[in-house]
């Protein structure tokens, strides 16, 4: 059968085996050499190595062999194995985003991308979104979901956002669901998510992938990877507003986002603008958090089992037939806690991004049925900002006596106001700022008045409402990843 070439850079270490689900494509060559009418056939095989920093590249092979028809037999038995394999998506629905991040979604997926999925002999149908939540409306509505094996956003957080709250919508009114009942046992969805990374924010891709790398995650598409993940809903008065699969944050979180979004035009550098504003500013907020805590569960928010590839945690709290239906009810079964909070955050994920490694609750995990309920009660400058440096070290974030956090399956927030929240959901529209200037307050003497409500960040996006009630969903979606895989030896093919 002829014999391996010497190693080159694309090529294992002798003696290396490659599995066969990480096998790409093969191809049958010829080489004729005229002078001495002697043929050589080739076979060669493309396969994902695995490199540093969680990154993934496309590598080959060649297999060297005089004799024609063996080596078309090794090509037939390589594309029979890898038509085996029906985890392996054929044909994807694409939507990209031309506009997130520094606007290169386009080139990112036609110089990248493309290429790969052409490779791998994947078809597909591309999108190029004219508007914000086109991608939505047209998975609601028109998207023909029978016809692919998956739906892939070449964008950011946003675009991954409007897939989610589309394939969602659309999988809940196939089975005639309601998603306005916070109490309804959503349908999960059938069609897996693939992310290209291509926006200002990436931190989905980051904490299930492990890196934003293009060639990294279209890979991780191709070899048909399956990432279950949680989604919370969030309801106000039983109405229906988003889905959140990362961060749920209201205080300095929402605050930052608010004012963010007046300063698009300055780019991504506007969060880091946003946030030192909002730091200096300082506002806390008055509101009623009621929590029904997770049990019978593995882990606690402040151990140190990080959610990896293959994790355990998620393995064990997978959804049980006995708990999809608890309905929640604060006087038997929840807790309560009131008090003046500078943020209120609710951690479905790590939420790991290049800035903060650990992420803004480092043991949280996908697909446990959880979510990590961080309160952060009224202190002082210098100790907030000791808890946000410790978002960018390797110290507990939680370590700190104004700091608590619980791991909940459901929770509800009430502001303290005198007004109806109707008439505060009116407010937060007409008002450009999104903030109620209240009553002179003695505890900001600086500014005389202080707002009496801030605004949740929900995935990158800001909710109307104030009051809201949050329950997880436990692995109603699933991604084309695998989660982050632990260092290991090089060559771990």
């Amino acid at each position: 059968w002829g014999s391996l070439p010497p190693p080159s850079h694309h090529s294992p270490p002798p003696g290396t085996l490659v599995e066969r689900t990480n096998i790409l494509k093969r191809k049958f060559l010829t080489l004729l050499f005229v002078k001495t009418k002697w043929r050589l056939c080739c076979v060669s095989v493309s396969y994902v190595e695995r490199c540093q920093q969680h990154r993934w590249r496309c590598a080959a092979v060649t297999f060297t062999c005089p004799d024609g028809g063996l080596c078309q037999s090794w090509v037939g038995a390589i594309a029979e194995q890898l038509a085996a394999i029906t985890s392996r998506p054929r044909r994807l629905l694409i939507y990209i985003n031309p506009y997130g991040g520094k606007r290169q979604g386009g080139r990112v997926y036609e110089q990248k991308v493309a290429p790969l999925f052409a490779q791998a002999a994947i078809s597909t149908h591309v999108i190029v979104t004219e508007h914000a939540n086109h991608a939505r409306d047209h998975l609601r509505t028109d998207a023909e979901l029978k016809k692919y094996d998956g739906v892939v956003c070449v964008g950011g957080d946003g675009m991954f956002s409007e897939i989610v709250h589309g394939l969602i919508w659309r999988t809940q009114m196939d089975s005639s669901l309601d998603p306005n009942s916070p109490d309804e046992t959503l349908t999960s969805c059938s069609l897996r998510i693939g992310i290209i990374p291509a926006g200002s924010t990436d931190c989905i891709c980051f904490a299930t992938v492990g890196t934003n790398d293009p060639v990294t995650s279209a890979l991780h598409i191709i070899v048909g990877d399956s990432q279950p993940m949680d989604v919370c809903s969030i309801h106000h008065n039983n109405t229906f507003l988003r889905y959140s699969v990362s961060l749920l944050g209201y205080g300095f979180y929402g605050d930052v986002l608010t004012d963010s979004e007046r300063k698009r035009w300055m780019g991504p550098v506007r969060y880091d603008f946003s946030g030192l504003k909002m730091f200096l500013t300082h506002h806390y907020y008055e509101g009623t958090v009621s929590y029904l805590p997770a049990r019978g569960v593995v882990g606690t928010p402040r151990d140190a089992a990080r959610c990896r590839s293959g994790c355990v945690v998620c393995q064990h709290n997978g959804p049980k037939p006995s708990e999809r239906a608890e309905k929640y009810e604060t006087d038997d079964c929840g807790e309560t806690i009131r008090g003046k909070f500078l943020a209120i955050n609710a951690a479905s994920m790590s939420c790991a991004c290049p800035r903060s490694p650990k992420g803004l609750s480092p043991a949280a995990h996908l697909a446990d049925g959880t979510t990590d309920l961080i309160l952060v009660r009224k202190c002082s400058r210098f100790d907030f900002l000791r808890h946000l440096l410790r978002h960018t070290n390797k110290e507990d974030q939680f370590d700190l006596n104004f700091v608590e956090v619980h791991r909940v399956v459901r929770f509800r927030f009430m502001p303290r106001h005198c007004q109806s929240d109707s008439d505060l959901e009116l407010d937060l529209l007409e008002n450009g700022k999104r903030q109620i200037f209240g009553q002179i307050c003695r505890d900001h003497p600086a500014c005389g008045c202080a707002p009496a409500y801030s605004s949740w960040n929900c995935d990158g996006e800001i909710l109307t409402h104030t009051a809201i009630d949050v329950r997880v969903h436990c692995r109603l979606i699933k991604l084309f990843a695998r989660g982050i895989e632990e260092p290991q030896v090089s060559w771990k093919l």
